[in-house]
């Protein structure tokens, strides 16, 4: 199995010593990316729950910057200690306690005793108490900030600087001398002592505002604190800690200020002066001094870097990163920096230039959506031969994403606007499709009206380059279907045709036609147009399938299916009826079966036979996701679980997958998965550069799984790699199964049927017994009538007792 789609900015990464490596949590995994390529290098593997701190141990040289050792903690309550350099596991501290942040000051202090015997090294750690069930009852002072041994490998015994609500993220300033958490509107400060030994322990201050901080940093060398708040505001401490830090040195004067003297600060906080900065339109989520002070940067929701001069506010601005500001880390090169995106993306950038480099890219985080058009919204599609999907962001554009190599491909602008901070939603990208050798995409996306004027629809087609691999614009249709919305579209398998279908009752037929154009060069173009315009009873189209060799094309009417002949543009005939508007609608590889899936109070997942253009089965399903194997009769369905059916299964899991031969109604095989809405399966090529363990005899077609969170998982769904690796893996993409050694089918939807067993004396029939296999047989012409046979028939079917009744 191959799992990816993990997040890159859960939390803040790490760079090495010599920083040419940066070390990033992704999930249960810590992800090693080279800073001069953007590749990962290596992976640590060992923790089960998410990874939430890395510390990259420093040099105690600079001859020794080769050295690659780093702490780790995570939510399943362990400290890990790695050699990264050669992906190996040094060290395991058990705290039994879920870990949200760590820091370690002694790493950061500057050592001017090397001579003097090596002291144990003291983290400070942020948990959640959850062995207090009092306390996890009534949410109440659940965080809590302890002292952990890391030499010795064990909590300070009786040591807790603080307790909160729920856990907060700890920082630390650059030298390790203060540490701080920020809860709502106030600030608590610690000063580490020099000698920080297990029976001392570090004195506290607190600072207030008036709103919600977000996020604090501390200046270098001065005890100077910034803080941003979730209106956009910067706070600037000065001399915070005089009272509480400096001791009996200074003079009575200055400990004795009033309010007058203390511009800016807060009721009785211990600081010099407080100034405030407003540059930002919303919460601040980025604020670092640069290494030497002078300056602090700061970004947010705009996608805006910030660059401050501290001591005359004049600012610099990186522009256009087109998406929120999560994280900003310096590297012990000064000419090296990274910010982390909230699209799951990481910058590595040229200081002081702040040029980006390079970018580590994850899948794209879905985006949202209002909720008048989550019905015909999708979030992704996936090109089958490649074993690519594609993801629709939220700065309008689709991300190409590997599902073997687990890294971006290419990304696609489709059309050109800047990143807006505010939450009014002024375009949606609707619709993403994709030919089925991945040559032509198709977009549809939806101006919104503007105090009713101004919206429409666009429909565009784009073509691959031959060499680059890059789509290219092709042709822009306006308002394709006139106010109405594209509803679906559909790719013929082997020819340049699409189909587009819409609500307001119509489809139309695109082909494309080859340009060449000789402009001191040869230009081959492409250009789509309409060929066909079809309606059925002016009902809206729900969606649309192309047969596998083009001859046929199903679109649903609302809640019946119409087949057409694309090439005449020629209603062929109608079949069956639900109950629900049909949302998806696939043929079944090479079978002559349609399958179609509907939502609502009544979902229902239905097989039609064209053959006898009737239904062969159907269950009350609510179905996510549908995916037909182009070369055999087998499909998968996505199914989100009722609440009634969760009791039975691990409360992680939310849906299942369900693998179908189309001719029966009884599941090949299922698996439990989680975060089941909003997901998609795909049956993809298998990539034959992989070297996996995955059975070579059992087929070249792999099943690909991406949750609602876009996490996936690719398997084999005929194999028993399933069975072989699923211990390994416990995490929230986890796909559990197969389950053919248990409840499969019917059984595993709606319960099991009683057993009803045969009396120990009773016999077996024999084949003179049983006359109905043989009553009905031979031609219809030959037959008796039916009023004859039926007596004969029920008779049959009833069983013969000998006996006395009582």
């Amino acid at each position: 199995m191959i799992r990816g789609g993990k997040s890159f900015v859960s939390s803040p990464p790490s760079f090495s010593n010599d920083a040419k490596k940066l070390l990033v949590c992704t999930g249960n995994t810590v992800s090693i990316f080279s800073t001069d390529t953007g590749l990962q290098v290596t992976e640590l593997e060992g923790h089960t729950a998410l990874v939430t701190s890395i510390i990259v141990e420093p040099a105690p040289t600079p001859a020794s910057t080769i050295l690659c050792y780093c702490w780790t903690s995570s939510l399943d309550g362990t400290i890990k200690y790695w050699d990264f350099s050669v992906s190996e596991l040094m060290k395991t501290i058990n705290i039994q306690l879920p870990i949200y942040s760590m820091v370690v000051p002694s790493f950061l202090a500057h050592k001017s005793e090397n001579s003097e015997k090596l002291s144990d090294i003291y983290a400070y750690i942020s948990v959640e108490d959850t062995k207090n069930e009092q306390n996890k009852q009534r949410n109440e002072l659940s965080g809590k900030i302890l002292k952990c041994n890391l030499s010795k490998s064990h909590l300070v015994p009786g040591v807790i600087l603080s307790e909160s609500k729920k856990p907060e993220k700890i920082t630390i300033s650059s030298t390790g001398k203060y540490i701080g958490i920020h809860e709502k509107r106030k600030i608590r400060i610690w000063e580490v002592p020099t000698k920080d030994l297990k029976n001392i322990s570090p004195r506290k201050l607190k600072l207030s505002h008036t709103k919600n901080l977000s996020c604090i940093a501390f200046h270098p060398t001065d005890r100077i604190l910034v803080a941003g708040d979730v209106t956009g505001r910067i706070l600037i401490w000065r001399g915070f800690g005089d009272k509480t830090f400096a001791g009996s040195n200074l003079e009575n004067e200055k400990l004795l200020k009033d309010e007058d003297e203390k511009p800016g600060v807060r009721g009785n906080g211990d600081a010099d002066s407080c100034t405030t900065w407003h540059w930002h339109s919303s919460e601040v989520k980025v604020l670092s001094f640069s290494s030497e002070g002078v300056y602090l940067y700061s970004g947010g929701k705009e996608g805006v870097l910030v660059l401050w001069q501290l001591d005359t506010g004049k600012k610099v601005f990186l522009p256009r990163i087109g998406t929120p500001l999560l994280n900003f880390m310096s590297s012990p090169d000064p000419s090296l920096a990274s910010v982390s995106c909230a699209d799951n993306r990481i910058h590595i950038l040229k200081m002081p230039r702040m040029e980006i480099l390079k970018s580590i890219s994850g899948i794209k985080l879905p985006s949202p959506v209002p909720e008048m058009f989550r019905g015909s919204c999708k979030d992704f599609v996936f090109d089958h031969t490649a074993g690519l999907v594609a993801v629709r962001t939220e700065n309008y554009c689709i991300q190409f994403y590997s599902l073997f190599d687990d890294r971006e491909i290419s990304e696609v602008q489709v059309c050109e606007r800047n990143h807006q901070p505010s939450d009014d939603v002024t375009m949606i990208l609707n619709l993403v499709a994709l030919s089925f050798e991945g040559s032509v995409m198709c977009t549809v996306e939806t101006r919104m009206a503007e105090e009713g004027i101004g919206g429409f629809v666009t429909l565009k087609f784009w073509e691959r380059g031959s060499q680059n691999n890059d789509f290219s614009l092709s042709t822009v249709i306006y308002e394709p279907h006139r106010d109405a919305g594209v509803s679906a579209v559909a790719f013929h398998p082997t020819r340049g045709m699409a189909l587009s279908a819409s609500y307001g009752g119509d489809f139309k037929v695109w082909v494309s036609n080859h340009e060449i154009q000789q402009n001191d060069r040869l230009i081959q173009r492409t250009r789509w147009a309409c060929h066909a315009v079809g309606s059925y009873r002016k009902k809206p189209m729900t969606a649309a399938a192309f047969s596998n060799d083009g001859s046929v094309l199903a679109i649903a009417a609302e809640t019946v299916i119409t087949l057409w002949d694309p090439e005449k543009n020629v209603l062929v005939a109608v079949i069956g009826s639900t109950r629900e508007p049909i949302e998806n609608l696939s043929f079944i590889g090479d079978s002559n079966f349609l399958v179609s899936t509907s939502q609502g109070s009544n979902s229902q997942l239905s097989v039609w036979s064209m053959a006898k253009l009737s239904v062969s089965w159907s269950y009350k399903l609510h179905t996510e996701a549908i995916a037909c194997s182009e070369k055999d009769s087998h499909f998968a369905v996505l199914v989100v679980l009722p609440e009634s059916s969760k009791a039975d299964v691990a409360t992680s899991h939310s849906g299942a997958i369900l693998l179908f031969n189309a001719g029966d109604p009884v599941p090949v095989a299922s698996w439990f998965v989680a975060k089941a809405k909003g997901g998609g399966i795909a049956f993809i090529q298998r990539n034959r550069s992989l070297d996996d363990d995955m059975d070579e005899n059992e087929g070249q077609v792999l099943l690909a799984y991406v949750n609602g969170e876009h996490e996936y998982a690719v398997f084999n769904p005929h194999g028993v790699e399933m069975q072989e690796r699923k211990v390994r893996h416990t995490d929230s993409v986890s796909v559990t199964g197969p389950e053919v050694t248990g409840q499969i089918g019917y059984a595993s939807i709606y319960g099991k049927l009683p057993e009803f067993k045969l009396e120990a004396g009773a016999e077996s029939a024999t084949l003179s017994e049983r006359p109905w296999e043989t009553i009905f047989s031979g031609p219809s012409h030959s037959l008796p009538p039916l009023t004859k046979l039926c007596s004969d028939f029920l008779e049959s079917l009833l069983k013969k007792r000998t006996g006395t009744l009582i």
